[in-house]
């Protein structure tokens, strides 16, 4: 009996043995098919980085960027034709309302006015005497009146050559700062030659734009907080005025906000930035600048919509330097794409990995 048994033993272990081998050979090759069926899968969708869409609140109100603009700036020109006899100003200088900058020589002018004036005295002298004669009857009343008008017109003659006599002076028109001047004494000035340019800083204009679906807001007296650049002040002006077109091009508002420059701090044509305050908090969707895709129409996000990219069209308004507010196109809870855009086609399957805020 233990031979027989013994015999049995040794006939199964190489049977054992055998299939040992031959299910070790299939399993591994089926390992391998499903890792590479798996890398096949991976390999088939484009790796791509994202966020996921938020609402984001802000308590400064909506961000704006615009210029300062002088309260008054006047380019002086020439009116007259002549020598430039004196200039009376200093480049820089500040001035006052109605002094005398520069004055045009007016010699011929001042001649052709004391020859007029002569000729008035004597002409008056001669329509006094006219004007006896006429109450006894020793001359005709259309006699009189000829001479009456001689009179008149000499009269608006001299005064015609008192305001070209005035128009060889320029004079301050408000007060403000000298800018440079162009000429020099002894130039010789045609009509609308540059003189120089006079700036009132003492108040500047805030002017910037806002999109429009903030026309219902009462923009008309509305806080704006600005800096400017090369400054960490905060600055704060007072909305004035508000055109009262839209432009039809970006479908923005124009603002202008007064800005009280005491110590005269600011200059015009300094670029500016910061918010105009609506009061409470504005919400909006913000995302990163590299996101947005411009395009001839328009600006276009990509999202993921089902495991695929998708191109949208949206409506975005600039919040600061890292982010974009978008206005329309998105909604919160959308995966927006931000890496691996290059590469993206429409209907693309793709492999989103999100980033942390």
């Amino acid at each position: 009996m233990n031979k027989y048994v013994k015999l049995a033993l040794w006939l199964a272990l190489p049977v054992a043995l055998a299939a040992w081998i031959i299910i070790s050979w299939l399993g591994g090759k089926t390992g391998q098919e499903t890792v590479k069926n798996e890398s096949n899968g991976a390999r088939g969708k484009l790796p791509v980085t994202g966020i996921i869409a938020k609402n984001s609140m802000t308590a400064n109100g909506v961000p704006i960027t615009g210029s300062m603009l002088a309260n008054e700036e006047v380019e002086l020109v020439a009116e007259i034709v002549g020598k430039v006899r004196k200039i009376y100003f200093e480049e820089g200088s500040f001035v006052k309302k109605g002094q005398l900058l520069l004055k045009v020589d007016d010699a011929d002018l001042q001649a052709q006015l004391t020859r007029s004036e002569f000729q008035k005295k004597l002409l008056s002298e001669k329509l006094e005497r006219q004007r006896i004669l006429l109450k006894r009857e020793s001359i005709s009343r259309e006699a009189f009146d000829q001479l009456q008008t001689d009179y008149n017109m000499l009269e608006a003659d001299i005064e015609l050559l008192k305001v070209k006599i005035s128009r060889t002076e320029i004079r301050a028109p408000f007060d403000g700062e000298m800018g440079f001047r162009y000429v020099s004494e002894g130039s010789y000035v045609q009509p609308s030659s540059k003189i120089a340019t006079i700036v009132d800083n003492s108040v500047l204009k805030f002017e910037f734009s806002i999109p429009e679906r903030y026309a219902d807001n009462n923009l008309k007296n509305r806080e704006v907080y600005f800096h400017v650049t090369g400054s960490d002040k905060l600055y704060s002006a007072n909305v004035y005025a508000v055109d009262p077109l839209i432009d039809m091009k970006n479908r923005m508002i124009l603002l202008r906000a007064r800005f009280q420059n005491k110590n005269h701090e600011l200059m015009p044509g300094m670029f500016a930035k910061g918010n105009i305050v609506f009061g409470g908090k504005n919400e909006f969707i913000a995302v990163p600048t590299e996101a947005v895709v411009p395009e001839m129409d328009g600006k276009r996000l990509w999202v993921v919509r089902n495991g695929k990219a998708v191109s949208v069209p949206v409506e975005t308004e600039n919040r600061d330097e890292r982010n974009v507010g978008v206005v329309s196109g998105i909604t919160v809870g959308d995966t927006v794409l931000t890496g691996g855009l290059m590469q993206l086609r429409e209907g693309m399957g793709v492999s989103v990995t999100i980033k942390k805020p």
